[in-house]
């Protein structure tokens, strides 16, 4: 039997979060998301060198911030450029419980024209997160036009 390229359970694209406080982080993951953390390796003064959450049928790897290893957290960079999106069940409840646990509202949630209801948060940690859960089926060129009336509605 051969090795998988990509292991099971696992997909060709995961997240690596960088966090200052990884042993804060997954907690806090744990308890806004659900996560369910799958393994920890833990250094020398509490630092998390790997984690792995799974978040639904997603794996998010995760790991404490190590400047001398040039590997760093947001606010080394005063904060991220890169925004993580994750599908819920009930954005609404999600969305309110990330800022209950000390996120910072970055979009409110609402419904979009692609389909989705969906708000933007960025946790304690400086990483930011599109929350949605998906409400209505749409095709690429229905998607294209309400876009169009939503852009040119903007320039009247």
């Amino acid at each position: 039997m051969s090795v998988k390229p990509v292991p099971d359970g696992y997909h060709a694209v995961q997240a690596y979060l960088i966090v200052q406080n990884a042993t804060e982080a997954i907690e806090w993951y744990k308890e806004v998301f659900g996560t369910e953390e799958q393994m920890r390796l833990t250094g020398p003064g509490g630092s998390v060198g790997h984690a792995e959450l799974q978040i639904g049928d997603s794996v998010v790897m995760l790991a404490s911030e190590f400047p001398d290893m040039e590997v760093y957290a947001p606010e080394h960079f005063n904060g991220s450029p890169i925004s993580m999106a994750i599908y819920l069940e009930d954005v609404d409840t999600v969305y309110q419980r990330a800022i209950d646990a000390g996120a910072t509202a970055k979009r409110p949630v609402q419904d979009q024209f692609y389909g989705d209801r969906s708000g933007m948060i960025v946790d304690p940690f400086g990483h930011s997160w599109s929350l949605a859960t998906h409400i209505e089926d749409v095709t690429p060129e229905e998607v294209q036009k309400r876009f169009d009336q939503m852009m040119s509605a903007g320039n009247d």
